[in-house]
Protein backbone atom coordinates (compact mmCIF):
# COMPACT_ATOMS: atom_id res chain seq x y z
CA UNK A 1 0.00 0.00 0.00
CA UNK A 2 2.46 2.64 -1.25
CA UNK A 3 4.44 3.63 -4.21
CA UNK A 4 7.97 2.02 -5.60
CA UNK A 5 10.49 4.12 -7.74
CA UNK A 6 10.16 2.88 -11.38
CA UNK A 7 13.65 2.05 -13.46
CA UNK A 8 14.83 4.56 -16.20
CA UNK A 9 14.22 2.03 -18.84
CA UNK A 10 10.48 1.12 -18.29
CA UNK A 11 9.79 4.86 -18.37
CA UNK A 12 11.90 5.81 -21.38
CA UNK A 13 9.55 6.78 -24.64
CA UNK A 14 5.75 7.18 -24.11
CA UNK A 15 4.32 6.64 -20.72
CA UNK A 16 1.20 6.05 -21.73
CA UNK A 17 2.54 3.16 -23.72
CA UNK A 18 4.03 1.60 -20.77
CA UNK A 19 1.46 2.39 -18.59
CA UNK A 20 -2.30 2.52 -18.28
CA UNK A 21 -3.34 5.94 -15.95
CA UNK A 22 -0.35 8.49 -15.89
CA UNK A 23 -0.69 11.00 -13.13
CA UNK A 24 0.67 14.30 -13.75
CA UNK A 25 0.22 18.43 -11.54
CA UNK A 26 -2.00 20.58 -12.67
CA UNK A 27 -0.55 23.95 -13.34
CA UNK A 28 1.47 24.82 -10.13
CA UNK A 29 2.13 28.80 -10.89
CA UNK A 30 4.68 31.22 -8.86
CA UNK A 31 2.10 31.38 -5.54
CA UNK A 32 0.49 27.94 -6.15
CA UNK A 33 0.95 26.13 -2.48
CA UNK A 34 -0.75 22.59 -3.23
CA UNK A 35 -2.39 20.98 -6.54
CA UNK A 36 -3.95 17.86 -6.83
CA UNK A 37 -3.25 15.72 -9.40
CA UNK A 38 -5.10 14.61 -12.61
CA UNK A 39 -4.99 11.49 -14.20
CA UNK A 40 -4.08 11.04 -17.92
CA UNK A 41 -4.92 7.72 -19.53
CA UNK A 42 -4.61 6.80 -23.51
CA UNK A 43 -7.75 8.81 -24.56
CA UNK A 44 -6.51 11.89 -22.33
CA UNK A 45 -7.42 13.57 -19.36
CA UNK A 46 -10.07 12.14 -17.49
CA UNK A 47 -12.32 13.61 -14.96
CA UNK A 48 -11.80 11.12 -12.65
CA UNK A 49 -9.40 11.58 -9.29
CA UNK A 50 -9.38 7.57 -7.82
CA UNK A 51 -5.73 6.52 -8.80
CA UNK A 52 -6.21 2.83 -9.86
CA UNK A 53 -3.25 0.37 -8.99
CA UNK A 54 0.07 0.07 -10.99
CA UNK A 55 -0.26 4.20 -12.16
CA UNK A 56 2.10 5.91 -12.71
CA UNK A 57 2.67 9.34 -10.89
CA UNK A 58 5.27 11.71 -12.00
CA UNK A 59 6.89 14.13 -9.76
CA UNK A 60 9.00 16.81 -10.90
CA UNK A 61 11.68 19.40 -9.19
CA UNK A 62 11.00 21.53 -6.15
CA UNK A 63 7.55 19.40 -5.57
CA UNK A 64 6.35 17.16 -2.90
CA UNK A 65 4.09 14.55 -3.33
CA UNK A 66 1.70 12.95 -1.53
CA UNK A 67 -0.85 9.53 -2.00
CA UNK A 68 -3.66 10.11 0.18
CA UNK A 69 -6.67 7.74 0.96
CA UNK A 70 -9.64 9.48 2.13
CA UNK A 71 -7.64 12.46 3.49
CA UNK A 72 -5.42 10.19 5.04
CA UNK A 73 -1.25 9.97 3.94
CA UNK A 74 0.01 6.49 3.20
CA UNK A 75 3.06 7.65 0.97
CA UNK A 76 5.20 10.25 0.01
CA UNK A 77 8.26 11.20 -2.10
CA UNK A 78 10.25 14.31 -1.96
CA UNK A 79 12.75 13.00 -4.81
CA UNK A 80 11.60 14.20 -8.80
CA UNK A 81 11.08 11.17 -10.98
CA UNK A 82 8.40 8.51 -11.82
CA UNK A 83 6.51 6.23 -9.30
CA UNK A 84 4.41 3.14 -9.36
CA UNK A 85 1.78 3.01 -7.31
CA UNK A 86 1.31 -0.72 -6.13
CA UNK A 87 -1.22 -1.34 -3.15
CA UNK A 88 0.41 -4.78 -2.19
CA UNK A 89 3.59 -2.69 -0.87
CA UNK A 90 4.33 -0.87 2.10
CA UNK A 91 4.85 2.69 2.32
CA UNK A 92 8.74 3.87 0.83
CA UNK A 93 8.99 7.43 2.04
CA UNK A 94 11.22 9.01 -0.04
CA UNK A 95 12.67 11.53 2.02
CA UNK A 96 14.62 13.63 -0.41
CA UNK A 97 15.96 16.53 1.18
CA UNK A 98 13.97 16.21 4.32
CA UNK A 99 16.03 13.58 5.51
CA UNK A 100 14.78 12.85 8.80
CA UNK A 101 12.65 15.45 9.49
CA UNK A 102 9.20 14.15 8.38
CA UNK A 103 9.24 10.97 10.34
CA UNK A 104 8.06 12.36 13.45
CA UNK A 105 5.25 14.05 11.46
CA UNK A 106 4.75 10.75 9.81
CA UNK A 107 3.90 8.90 12.61
CA UNK A 108 0.80 11.15 13.59
CA UNK A 109 -0.66 11.02 10.17
CA UNK A 110 -0.04 7.82 8.82
CA UNK A 111 -2.57 5.42 7.24
CA UNK A 112 -4.32 3.14 9.99
CA UNK A 113 -7.54 2.05 8.06
CA UNK A 114 -7.68 -1.54 5.55
CA UNK A 115 -6.89 -1.53 1.77
CA UNK A 116 -7.44 1.98 0.20
CA UNK A 117 -10.33 2.52 -1.65
CA UNK A 118 -10.27 6.38 -3.10
CA UNK A 119 -6.95 6.96 -3.33
CA UNK A 120 -5.52 10.84 -4.65
CA UNK A 121 -2.08 12.48 -5.57
CA UNK A 122 -1.50 15.96 -4.10
CA UNK A 123 1.46 18.26 -5.25
CA UNK A 124 2.86 20.84 -2.59
CA UNK A 125 5.02 23.27 -3.82
CA UNK A 126 8.60 23.33 -1.95
CA UNK A 127 9.94 26.55 -3.79
CA UNK A 128 10.46 29.66 -2.01
CA UNK A 129 7.28 31.23 -3.05
CA UNK A 130 8.27 35.55 -3.21
CA UNK A 131 6.29 38.69 -4.30
CA UNK A 132 3.63 38.18 -1.00
CA UNK A 133 2.59 42.28 -0.43
CA UNK A 134 1.39 43.22 2.64
CA UNK A 135 0.84 47.16 4.30
CA UNK A 136 0.46 47.93 7.55
CA UNK A 137 -3.12 49.37 8.47
CA UNK A 138 -2.24 51.53 11.40
CA UNK A 139 0.99 53.22 12.38
CA UNK A 140 3.40 51.33 14.36
CA UNK A 141 5.08 52.89 17.34
CA UNK A 142 8.77 52.95 17.37
CA UNK A 143 11.34 54.14 19.97
CA UNK A 144 13.98 55.60 18.49
CA UNK A 145 16.95 56.25 20.79
CA UNK A 146 18.77 58.93 18.11
CA UNK A 147 15.31 60.97 18.30
CA UNK A 148 14.13 59.96 21.99
CA UNK A 149 11.11 60.02 20.88
CA UNK A 150 7.58 57.88 20.31
CA UNK A 151 7.61 57.65 16.34
CA UNK A 152 5.14 56.25 14.39
CA UNK A 153 5.49 53.89 11.00
CA UNK A 154 4.11 52.16 8.55
CA UNK A 155 6.02 49.84 6.30
CA UNK A 156 4.75 48.30 2.47
CA UNK A 157 6.53 46.22 1.02
CA UNK A 158 7.10 41.93 0.23
CA UNK A 159 8.14 39.02 1.55
CA UNK A 160 8.73 35.29 0.72
CA UNK A 161 7.71 31.92 2.03
CA UNK A 162 8.97 28.37 2.38
CA UNK A 163 7.07 24.72 2.79
CA UNK A 164 9.37 23.25 5.07
CA UNK A 165 7.37 20.37 6.13
CA UNK A 166 5.00 19.53 3.79
CA UNK A 167 3.18 17.05 5.51
CA UNK A 168 2.20 19.34 8.60
CA UNK A 169 1.20 22.05 5.46
CA UNK A 170 -1.40 19.13 4.17
CA UNK A 171 -2.72 18.39 7.67
CA UNK A 172 -3.33 21.60 8.91
CA UNK A 173 -3.15 24.54 6.61
CA UNK A 174 -5.52 22.96 3.45
CA UNK A 175 -8.75 22.68 3.32
CA UNK A 176 -9.63 18.70 3.03
CA UNK A 177 -12.25 19.79 0.02
CA UNK A 178 -9.47 21.47 -1.66
CA UNK A 179 -8.19 20.89 -5.52
CA UNK A 180 -5.54 24.11 -5.43
CA UNK A 181 -4.51 26.00 -3.03
CA UNK A 182 -3.28 29.40 -3.58
CA UNK A 183 -1.36 32.35 -1.97
CA UNK A 184 -4.47 34.93 -2.23
CA UNK A 185 -6.92 31.50 -1.25
CA UNK A 186 -5.24 31.82 2.89
CA UNK A 187 -3.68 34.66 2.53
CA UNK A 188 -5.89 36.72 4.96
CA UNK A 189 -5.38 35.03 8.15
CA UNK A 190 -1.55 34.55 7.53
CA UNK A 191 -1.55 38.17 6.71
CA UNK A 192 -2.73 39.42 9.62
CA UNK A 193 -0.52 36.84 11.70
CA UNK A 194 2.02 38.18 9.73
CA UNK A 195 1.13 41.61 10.62
CA UNK A 196 1.01 41.19 14.19
CA UNK A 197 4.72 39.29 14.09
CA UNK A 198 5.78 42.34 11.66
CA UNK A 199 4.71 44.83 14.79
CA UNK A 200 6.96 42.80 16.96
CA UNK A 201 10.01 42.50 14.90
CA UNK A 202 9.81 46.31 14.32
CA UNK A 203 9.47 46.82 18.39
CA UNK A 204 12.49 44.05 18.75
CA UNK A 205 14.36 46.29 16.03
CA UNK A 206 13.51 49.42 18.65
CA UNK A 207 14.76 47.67 21.73
CA UNK A 208 17.99 46.68 19.61
CA UNK A 209 19.08 50.91 19.36
CA UNK A 210 18.17 50.27 15.51
CA UNK A 211 17.37 53.73 13.91
CA UNK A 212 14.49 54.11 12.63
CA UNK A 213 15.85 55.53 9.04
CA UNK A 214 17.47 52.24 9.10
CA UNK A 215 14.36 49.44 9.22
CA UNK A 216 14.20 49.44 5.28
CA UNK A 217 17.70 48.44 4.49
CA UNK A 218 17.68 45.66 7.42
CA UNK A 219 15.82 43.12 5.44
CA UNK A 220 18.09 40.68 7.03
CA UNK A 221 17.98 41.31 10.72
CA UNK A 222 14.08 42.15 10.09
CA UNK A 223 13.39 38.35 8.41
CA UNK A 224 15.15 36.92 11.21
CA UNK A 225 12.83 38.83 13.90
CA UNK A 226 9.91 37.56 11.52
CA UNK A 227 11.19 34.04 11.78
CA UNK A 228 11.69 33.87 15.81
CA UNK A 229 8.38 35.77 15.82
CA UNK A 230 6.25 32.75 13.61
CA UNK A 231 8.57 29.83 14.94
CA UNK A 232 5.00 28.40 16.83
CA UNK A 233 2.46 29.73 14.42
CA UNK A 234 3.75 29.21 11.34
CA UNK A 235 7.02 26.63 11.40
CA UNK A 236 5.77 24.29 14.56
CA UNK A 237 2.42 24.23 13.73
CA UNK A 238 2.12 24.90 9.36
CA UNK A 239 5.37 23.75 8.31
CA UNK A 240 5.95 27.35 6.42
CA UNK A 241 9.21 29.50 7.38
CA UNK A 242 9.24 32.88 6.17
CA UNK A 243 12.30 33.25 4.09
CA UNK A 244 13.33 36.70 3.38
CA UNK A 245 11.41 40.44 3.89
CA UNK A 246 11.65 43.37 2.08
CA UNK A 247 10.52 46.63 2.91
CA UNK A 248 9.44 48.86 0.10
CA UNK A 249 8.83 52.06 1.98
CA UNK A 250 8.09 53.62 5.15
CA UNK A 251 6.30 56.61 5.77
CA UNK A 252 5.30 58.70 9.36
CA UNK A 253 2.46 60.04 10.65
CA UNK A 254 2.28 63.78 10.65
CA UNK A 255 3.03 64.47 14.33
CA UNK A 256 6.49 61.87 13.62
CA UNK A 257 7.26 63.86 10.64
CA UNK A 258 7.28 67.34 11.97
CA UNK A 259 9.44 65.80 15.08
CA UNK A 260 11.99 64.43 12.92
CA UNK A 261 12.48 68.26 10.55
CA UNK A 262 12.37 69.42 13.70
CA UNK A 263 14.96 67.42 15.08
CA UNK A 264 17.42 67.77 11.84
CA UNK A 265 16.72 71.18 11.73
CA UNK A 266 18.12 71.35 15.25
CA UNK A 267 21.50 69.44 14.42
CA UNK A 268 22.23 71.55 11.22
CA UNK A 269 22.09 74.40 13.18
CA UNK A 270 25.22 73.02 15.53
CA UNK A 271 27.08 73.98 12.55
CA UNK A 272 28.40 77.21 12.99
CA UNK A 273 28.96 77.45 8.83
CA UNK A 274 25.14 76.66 8.16
CA UNK A 275 23.90 78.75 11.12
CA UNK A 276 25.35 82.08 9.82
CA UNK A 277 24.14 80.53 6.32
CA UNK A 278 20.70 80.61 7.58
CA UNK A 279 20.75 83.89 9.24
CA UNK A 280 21.94 85.93 6.30
CA UNK A 281 19.63 84.03 4.18
CA UNK A 282 16.49 85.17 6.63
CA UNK A 283 17.98 88.67 7.10
CA UNK A 284 17.99 88.89 2.98
CA UNK A 285 14.79 87.28 2.60
CA UNK A 286 13.18 90.11 5.09
CA UNK A 287 14.72 92.67 2.91
CA UNK A 288 13.01 91.51 -0.33
CA UNK A 289 9.57 90.95 1.73
CA UNK A 290 10.14 94.52 3.23
CA UNK A 291 9.77 96.27 -0.45
CA UNK A 292 6.44 94.50 -1.40
CA UNK A 293 4.80 95.31 2.36
CA UNK A 294 1.53 97.35 1.93
CA UNK A 295 2.48 99.62 4.86
CA UNK A 296 5.69 100.85 3.02
CA UNK A 297 9.14 99.78 3.28
CA UNK A 298 9.69 102.27 5.84
CA UNK A 299 7.29 100.54 8.48
CA UNK A 300 9.17 97.03 7.11
CA UNK A 301 12.50 98.23 7.97
CA UNK A 302 11.72 99.53 11.50
CA UNK A 303 9.35 96.55 13.08
CA UNK A 304 12.60 94.36 11.13
CA UNK A 305 14.83 96.37 13.57
CA UNK A 306 12.67 96.38 16.61
CA UNK A 307 12.51 92.32 15.99
CA UNK A 308 16.40 92.15 15.34
CA UNK A 309 17.00 94.07 18.68
CA UNK A 310 14.46 91.81 20.83
CA UNK A 311 15.51 88.95 19.46
CA UNK A 312 18.01 86.66 21.57
CA UNK A 313 20.07 84.36 20.01
CA UNK A 314 22.32 84.79 16.91
CA UNK A 315 21.61 88.85 16.69
CA UNK A 316 21.53 89.42 20.58
CA UNK A 317 25.24 87.54 20.02
CA UNK A 318 26.02 90.19 17.81
CA UNK A 319 24.94 93.16 19.40
CA UNK A 320 26.62 92.46 22.74
CA UNK A 321 29.62 92.25 20.93
CA UNK A 322 29.29 95.76 19.55
CA UNK A 323 28.06 97.36 23.27
CA UNK A 324 31.33 95.52 24.06
CA UNK A 325 33.67 97.01 22.09
CA UNK A 326 32.35 100.61 22.16
CA UNK A 327 33.23 100.13 26.11
CA UNK A 328 36.48 99.32 25.44
CA UNK A 329 36.80 102.38 22.99
CA UNK A 330 35.33 105.01 25.63
CA UNK A 331 38.29 104.30 28.49
CA UNK A 332 40.83 104.81 25.65
CA UNK A 333 39.21 108.10 24.55
CA UNK A 334 39.35 109.71 28.04
CA UNK A 335 43.00 108.34 28.78
CA UNK A 336 44.19 110.54 25.87
CA UNK A 337 42.08 113.60 27.09
CA UNK A 338 40.51 116.90 25.58
CA UNK A 339 40.80 116.82 22.19
CA UNK A 340 42.74 120.40 20.97
CA UNK A 341 42.00 123.32 19.02
CA UNK A 342 43.15 122.87 15.55
CA UNK A 343 43.58 125.44 13.04
CA UNK A 344 40.75 128.05 12.42
CA UNK A 345 38.91 126.81 15.43
CA UNK A 346 37.82 129.20 18.19
CA UNK A 347 36.63 128.82 22.19
CA UNK A 348 33.36 130.64 22.77
CA UNK A 349 33.85 133.58 25.16
CA UNK A 350 30.54 132.78 26.85
CA UNK A 351 30.57 129.24 27.25
CA UNK A 352 33.93 127.78 26.36
CA UNK A 353 32.46 125.61 23.32
CA UNK A 354 35.48 124.87 20.72
CA UNK A 355 33.77 125.75 17.31
CA UNK A 356 34.58 125.84 13.94
CA UNK A 357 32.25 128.32 12.46
CA UNK A 358 30.84 131.98 12.84
CA UNK A 359 28.61 131.53 15.66
CA UNK A 360 28.63 128.87 18.75
CA UNK A 361 26.94 125.79 18.02
CA UNK A 362 26.10 125.56 21.78
CA UNK A 363 24.87 129.78 23.33
CA UNK A 364 25.10 130.93 19.50
CA UNK A 365 27.38 133.87 20.41
CA UNK A 366 29.24 135.60 17.30
CA UNK A 367 32.84 134.62 16.29
CA UNK A 368 34.92 137.29 17.84
CA UNK A 369 37.22 139.72 15.20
Amino acid sequence: MGIIRAGIGSVAGAISDQFQEVVEPFNMGPQTLMTQGRIKNKSGFTSSDLISNGSCIHVYDNQFMILVDGGKIIDYTAEPGYFIVDNSSMPSLFQGQFKESLKDVWERFKFNGSSPQSQKVFYINTQEIKGIKFGTRNAVNYFDNFYNAELFIRAFGTYSIQITNPLLFYANACPRNATKVDVPDINEQYLNEFLEALQAAINQMSADGERISYVASKSTTLSRYMADVLDETWTALRGIEVVSVGIGSISYDEESQKLINMRNQGAMMQDPTIREGYVQSAVAQGLQNAGSNPAGAGAAFMGMGMGMSAAGGFMGTASATNAAQMQQQQPQAAANGPRQKQPGEWFCPECGTLNGGNFCMNCGTKKPE
